[in-house]
């Protein structure tokens, strides 16, 4: 008979999730669990009322999503100040859905959302944009080595030739610029046009002085070494792609899983909303070595704590 108990299953040594299903149904199992994690979270130091003056000790209201202080009954919202507030949904099924926004790699669009969690779409795209507007960061300066490049994204426009077609490439498109350290963080960050007045500053605001970079051929780059910072190129023109350490393949790989995610989970995406997809895929690639999982990094982004 097989050891293994498959009533309390154990993640796999060999698997790399940080953090499976059975754990997250173990965590959260219904809405009072979620509730008693938020309430745990935003007062780790307990709870201030502020009738009695101090900090007291609360009990769960059975009857609503809040707790009430065992000397006089003063109630605290804990779902106040959060994406759950004025909520009718069920908090069960809104960790469920930033554990599926976080159990991917590519994303999950919110028509998947909707079949998945068994609600409208309505209330699908609401969770779905509150999710994702946790996921906006800033990595802080980036130093050392650094990869900058820029891409394109949008639709293709159908031309008469292709001579035609290749002089206007780029005009049905949005620019989006990028840094990534090596064995670090990367930004995103979409842009009105793709030319020195716009990428330079970027590099100037976000990358630290005397760090190297690198970057292709592009000429707009070509005044990065009067800003202080150590510039090589890798000429993509001519083929070269890795020139000893000298390549942009870190940046690139980035760019494949957001344009790969777009396309294949979003089929498209409107310049307005950009930004905020490139959010997604930024802080799910940030947080990829968190120990603790990407879910929890957005629970707790999801989940502030209260000041007392």
């Amino acid at each position: 008979m097989s050891k293994v108990n498959r009533n309390n299953p154990n993640r796999s040594k060999a698997s790399e999730s940080r953090y499976a299903l059975f754990e997250f149904e173990r965590d959260f199992p219904n809405d009072t669990a979620c509730l008693d994690y938020i309430f745990r979270k935003r007062y780790p130091n307990g709870a201030f009322c502020s009738v009695c003056g101090r900090v007291t000790k609360h009990h769960r209201d059975k009857n609503r999503p809040s707790y009430a202080c065992q000397f006089c009954g003063t109630h605290v919202h804990p779902m106040v100040g959060t994406i759950f507030e004025d909520s009718a949904t069920s908090l069960r099924l809104w960790f469920y859905a930033m554990y599926l926004m976080a159990s991917t790699r590519c994303g999950i669009s919110a028509k998947q959302m909707e079949r998945e969690l068994g609600v409208t779409y309505k209330p699908a795209w609401r969770m779905f944009s509150k999710i994702r507007s946790l996921m906006a960061e800033d990595p802080g300066p980036l130093s050392g080595t650094v990869e900058v490049d820029e891409t394109y994204i949008g639709g293709r426009r159908h031309y008469g030739s292709r001579q035609e077609a290749a002089r206007n490439w780029s005009q049905d498109k949005q620019v989006v610029a990028g840094h990534a350290q090596r064995g670090g963080k990367v930004r995103a960050m979409h842009l009105p046009e793709g030319t020195a007045k716009a990428l330079v500053p970027l590099v100037r605001k976000h990358i630290l002085p005397a760090s190297i970079i690198y970057t292709d051929e592009l000429p707009a780059y070509a005044g990065l070494k009067r800003e202080g910072y150590e510039h090589k190129r890798v000429h993509h023109a001519a083929k070269v792609y890795v020139d000893g350490d000298v390549h942009t393949n870190t940046i690139d790989g980035f760019w494949a899983l957001v344009k790969n995610g777009i396309s294949g989970v979003y089929h498209g995406v409107s310049a307005k909303f950009l930004q905020a997809y490139l959010d997604e895929y930024t802080f799910r690639y940030n947080s990829r070595d968190n120990p603790r999982g990407i879910f929890n990094a957005l629970l707790s982004r999801a989940v502030p704590e209260v000041a007392l």
